[in-house]
């Protein structure tokens, strides 16, 4: 790593999981002959075990790292058809792309500015409308159908039986409740 790179404000603004994280990610990087930076896979699992956490730090280190301009998301992780997961494809914007001019990696982290965070790829919820399809309703959802506040209707009332009153304790156990 550069010393450059760990003097810039976007390194300071760095979770310390995502600092941790970021030479692991630059160790997939093959080098300037076989160059694979853009098609860097490295999973939140992968991490995760690297670094020793669990694997929603490791993405939110990730994210983090996104976030600062240290790695850009060329493609997003899937699960073919035939099971095999493929983890997300990074590029490490520190490092040139293949076929590009020698001194060409965008480092965007230099452009990062407090507060002004870059987009962060993120994965859709596998289920995102509730359990088996089916929308969880909510209170807002279950006001929806009624226009104002006039229409709501009256709470039934509960039912008073004559016969039947509710028996109180005391906390004296030897005393008997009474009706």
């Amino acid at each position: 790593m550069f010393r450059a790179t760990m003097q810039s404000p976007a390194w300071a603004a760095l979770s310390s999981s995502a600092q941790a994280l970021y030479p692991f990610i630059k160790l997939e990087w093959r080098g300037p002959k076989s160059n694979n930076n853009g098609r860097i896979r490295f999973s939140y699992r992968q991490a995760a075990e690297a670094l020793g956490i669990m694997p929603n730090t490791a993405m939110r280190a990730f994210h983090d790292l996104q976030a600062k301009g240290f790695l850009v998301v060329t493609e997003l992780g899937a699960l073919g058809s035939d099971g095999d997961a493929r983890g997300p494809c990074y590029e490490v914007t520190e490092l040139n792309m293949p076929e590009r001019p020698k001194g060409s990696g965008r480092a965007l982290y230099h452009q990062w500015q407090e507060g002004r965070d870059f987009p962060v790829l993120k994965h859709h919820k596998n289920n995102p409308t509730g359990r088996n399809g089916r929308r969880i309703p909510s209170s807002k959802a279950r006001r929806s159908h009624l226009q104002n506040e006039e229409e709501t209707p009256e709470p039934a009332p509960n039912p008073v039986f004559g016969i039947f009153k509710m028996a109180t304790f005391s906390p004296q156990p030897h005393m008997r409740p009474y009706l």
